[in-house]
C-alpha cells in the first residue's frame, strides 16, 4: 500500500475525528489537505479497513463510524440524545471479553458491544431546562 497525501490526510483525520462518519472525515481530511472527493474517502476508508488499520463499527440506526484504535477488542457507548461515542475497554477479562455458549460450533475470537445511554453534556443540559 503506497502512502499517498489523501490517504495520509485520511489517517490524520482518524485521528482528529475518533469515531467519525464518512462526511467528518472526508471534511477534517479537506481541511489537512485542501481537496478531497467524498467517493476517494469512501474508497480510503474501505481499504484502510481492510488492511486492518482502522476499524469500522456500525450503530444501529446510525452511520457507520470509523477510528483507527483497532487491536485491543475495545467496546463503545454512544449518547441518545446527542450521539457522541466514546471508547469502553475490554468488559471482562480477554478477547473476546465475552464468553458465549459454544452450541453454535464457531470459534469467536472478537466481540463486539454498543452501550447506549446519555453522555454527562446531554444529562447537563436536560437539567438545566
Amino acid at each position: 500500500m503506497a502512502v499517498t497525501a489523501q490517504r495520509l490526510a485520511v489517517m490524520h483525520a482518524l485521528r482528529d475525528q475518533p469515531h467519525g462518519t464518512a462526511d467528518i472525515i472526508a471534511t477534517a481530511a479537506r481541511d489537512h489537505l485542501g481537496a478531497i472527493s467524498r467517493q476517494a474517502v469512501y474508497d480510503i476508508l474501505g481499504m484502510l479497513e481492510t488492511q486492518g488499520l482502522i476499524r469500522r463499527i456500525q450503530p444501529a440506526g446510525s452511520p457507520a463510524l470509523y477510528e483507527d484504535r483497532v487491536g485491543d477488542n475495545h467496546h463503545h457507548v454512544i449518547c441518545r440524545a446527542c450521539g457522541k461515542t466514546a471508547d469502553v475497554d475490554c468488559a471482562v477479562g480477554e478477547s473476546p471479553c465475552l464468553h458465549a455458549n459454544k452450541k453454535h460450533g464457531f470459534e469467536i475470537d472478537e466481540a463486539e458491544v454498543i452501550y447506549w445511554g446519555t453522555c454527562p453534556d446531554c444529562r447537563r443540559a436536560a437539567k438545566k431546562k
